[in-house]
């Protein structure tokens, strides 16, 4: 009998994540309340997140702001940036770095696991590093543990890869 499986990690479209950057960056320039300020975002490191650069913390509040509408606006999920971070105010100047969520941790993966074996105790669960596989021999199973755990309002993001 064949097996179907499909991966769940906490990956992105990179493509549209660097939208959401050019489309903040944009509207940093244009919008009114932002005018004459140091208000600027530019990537962290490797593109591996954002760092925001402004003149008080309700700028960095604003911009954060800015940027959740804009990722919503391209379907990506809210958790895929990490607000907990605090600011850092020096030389009268305020930043904050929103490093972007790349993979699931190990907690994650557990959680994860136990949500679907307390439903589908037949579906077969490999955990591998920062990605969960899921096997079964039935796609309709398959299909349905990805709509429970679409339903499940968890810690952060996950997508669905490898679907074969």
């Amino acid at each position: 009998m064949a097996t179907n499986s499909f991966d769940i990690t906490s990956g992105f479209d990179k493509a549209e994540v660097n939208n959401v950057f050019l489309q903040t960056k944009r509207e940093l320039e244009t919008r009114y309340d932002l005018k004459n300020s140091n208000a600027q975002i530019d990537w962290l490191e490797g593109q591996k997140g954002f760092k925001i650069t402004a003149d008080s913390d309700w700028q960095i509040d604003t911009i954060i702001e800015i940027i959740r509408k804009k990722i919503a606006a391209r379907g990506l999920s809210q958790k895929l940036i990490d607000v907990s971070k605090e600011n850092i105010t020096s030389n009268l100047k305020t930043t904050k770095e929103l490093p972007i969520k790349q993979t699931l941790e190990k907690e994650d993966v557990a959680a994860v696991s136990k949500l679907i074996k307390v439903d589908f105790p037949k579906v077969k669960l490999i955990p591998s590093g920062d990605y969960l596989r899921v096997e079964s021999s039935s796609r309709d199973e398959l299909q349905k543990v990805i709509a429970l755990v679409k339903t499940k309002e968890l810690d952060f993001a996950v997508t669905f890869t490898n679907y074969k």
